[in-house]
């Protein structure tokens, strides 16, 4: 079993930047792939961003692209998401989640676990 906590979350105006954390826990947790999602109000769940445990590949959604990296801190067993150049549109509850695969997924359906998601709100 692997659990997932996102933390990190909260209001910023637009220009501005948060780094949301995600701490994995569980026996195998460092043998997931790890992505960043996000779901905007009265719209499907998008992908963010993803990286391998290892940190050695990583993918991002062409919006988010050159504004947010995906890292980790496998010491910690923590996943985080820098997101920079926030816009209005970046409004939404940001998931993470555990694959049990290295194939980074785009897909939400190809990841095992995940956390209850924290909001991020941007201001313009």
């Amino acid at each position: 079993q692997v659990q997932v906590v996102e933390s990190g979350g909260g209001l910023v105006q637009a220009g501005g930047s948060l780094r949301l954390s995600c701490v994995v826990s569980g026996r195998t947790a460092r043998y997931y792939a790890m992505g960043w999602f996000r779901q905007a109000a009265g719209k499907e769940r998008e992908f963010v961003a993803a990286t391998t445990w290892s940190g050695s590949r990583s993918n991002y959604a062409d919006s988010v692209k050159d504004r947010f990296t995906i890292s980790r801190d496998s010491a910690k067993n923590t996943v985080y998401l820098q997101m920079n150049s926030l816009k209005p549109e970046d409004t939404a509850v940001y998931f993470c989640a555990a694959a049990a695969t290295s194939l980074l997924s785009t897909t939400p359906r190809e990841y095992d676990y995940w956390g209850l998601g924290t909001a991020v709100t941007v201001s313009s």
